[in-house]
């Protein structure tokens, strides 16, 4: 595999990892340089030093080389060219191959907007998936990376979001039995023992 750049952007900590980190823990495995964008720091759903803290320690799990952050407040994120500059300037920076962001179909206005504006902001990017999350609707996936290797460290990775491991609004139910179920009805789908799936809104296949 060429080396290339990845860019996995999400509207708050945790998003990513449950997304598509065993995709990203694959590349950085493989020396590519991984990135994110984390657009908020989660306050509405805890601290947002110790969430920060918290995705500080999920980086090196997964290899992320850095986090840029959006800045922006927590449930409010908009369709707007602010937030379309900040994550194209974030392109420009890093010129990733390759970007990863939430499904446009979402139930968290968040994740639904950051989408909306990705899709805006990438439009000259090559490679563009989307990842699933508990708040995705309507998901029907194209593309499967097999993450069986990985899965221990993307379960790991969401284990360091510590104040969030329980805040899946589902009573006795942690984010990491939420993963490795998606992650085993996935691999299910693309034959493999655990998988994560994505829609691509434009995939290139070297010939």
């Amino acid at each position: 595999m060429d080396k290339m750049n990845i860019l996995a952007i999400g509207s708050h900590p945790d998003d990513i990892e449950i997304g598509c980190g065993g995709a990203l823990i694959n590349y950085a495995d493989k020396g590519c340089r991984v990135f994110s964008l984390i657009m908020t720091k989660g306050a509405e759903g805890g601290d947002s030093d110790a969430r920060e803290r918290e995705q500080e320690d999920s980086r090196q799990i997964m290899g992320v080389e850095k986090i840029f952050w959006g800045g922006y407040r927590d449930t409010h994120l908009e369709v707007n060219m602010e937030v379309i500059s900040t994550i194209e300037s974030v392109l420009r920076d890093i010129q990733p191959a390759f970007i990863f962001c939430h499904y446009p179909e979402d139930t968290h206005q968040d994740h639904r907007h950051l989408a909306q504006a990705t899709m805006s902001a990438t439009r000259y990017i090559r490679n563009v998936l989307f990842y699933e999350g508990p708040t995705t609707q309507n998901f029907s996936p194209q593309v499967y990376v097999d993450i069986t290797q990985t899965l221990d460290r993307k379960i790991q990775a969401l284990e360091a979001h510590k104040s969030q491991v329980m805040r899946t609004n589902i009573q006795d139910l942690s984010i990491v039995e939420v993963a490795r179920s998606s992650a085993n009805f996935r691999g299910i789908q693309g034959r493999v023992k655990y998988a994560e799936a994505f829609v691509a809104l434009r995939l290139f296949i070297d010939t």
